[in-house]
């Protein structure tokens, strides 16, 4: 089975599973242009050496999602062979990541393209630009995660129910749940005005990064974080990685989510003197 390479664009804020323990979805695209998604990876049982960033060229195996309808959708075949191969800088205004991911991706402007693409299967994952950006929000989350996953992982463990192998799916110190979910509003091409949640790993980062500067004072850390969402990439040209998840992808009148922020900056245009 050949390796891929693939460019990481997306990494989710850990989420918990019963099957799987504490997991992050990955999605990228390959050198050809098309997506993948790479699901499940324990990112914090990899070794140092393979925890990836965004813009990383990785390889793996993969193989497809037998229980994953969605055409990008696959699986690593062994987590520890994955491996950071290279990585996609930021020199000349990202010139490099624009040419790469804006000329080989269409980019989609309409979100009823985005659900149909969805309802006939025919892709899960794209680029969306949206037409304008009306606010960035927060709402109040459960603060804890879901007991009834965490007794199941706990119990599992005590009752040696895996196997050396699956050693990386048991939970020790679990990764701290986000108190709040964060979306943005905007409109599309046709004026149609939408809200899509934010899972993007690098904005539950900088919220509990803003909380410790903050010396735990919620409120300022929520404030610094629409800092950077809002004030800041309000004045890039700012476009959206979206992926559907598993379980709405056919059904809900929109099954799309913010997966990754890709705020990249204007060309500079030159004068020529």
């Amino acid at each position: 089975m050949a390796r891929e390479r693939i460019l990481v664009t997306v990494k989710t804020y850990p989420t918990l599973s019963r099957k799987y323990g504490e997991t992050v979805c990955t999605a990228g695209v390959r050198e050809d242009g098309t997506w993948v998604r790479v699901y499940p990876v324990p990112f914090r049982r990899l070794d140092e050496k393979q925890q990836y960033r965004k813009f990383d060229w990785i390889e793996c195996e993969l193989v497809k999602r037998n229980r994953d309808p969605r055409p990008e959708s696959f699986r690593p075949v062994d987590v520890n062979q994955i491996r950071v191969v290279g990585h996609m800088g930021t020199k000349h205004n990202w010139a490099e990541r624009r040419k790469f991911l804006l000329g080989k991706i269409p980019v989609q402007t309409r979100l009823q393209v985005l659900i149909d693409g969805a309802k006939s299967n025919k892709f899960s994952l794209a680029i969306f630009k949206p037409t304008e950006i009306l606010a960035f929000e927060w709402e109040e989350d459960e603060r804890e995660w879901d007991a009834a996953k965490l007794d199941a992982l706990r119990n599992r463990t005590k009752q040696f129910e895996l196997l050396p192998e699956e050693a990386w799916q048991q939970v020790f110190n679990v990764i701290p749940k986000l108190p709040y979910s964060f979306s943005y509003r905007f409109t599309d091409a046709d004026g149609r005005e939408s809200k899509m949640e934010v899972l993007d790993w690098e904005t539950g980062a900088l919220y509990w990064n803003c909380l410790r500067r903050c010396g735990g004072n919620e409120s300022q850390a929520l404030e610094k974080v629409r800092a950077k969402y809002w004030d800041e990439f309000r004045r890039k040209d700012l476009h959206f990685f979206v992926g559907t998840t598993l379980q709405y992808h056919s059904y809900a009148p929109n099954p799309w989510t913010i997966v990754g922020v890709f705020p990249i900056p204007h060309e500079q245009q030159m004068e020529l003197l």
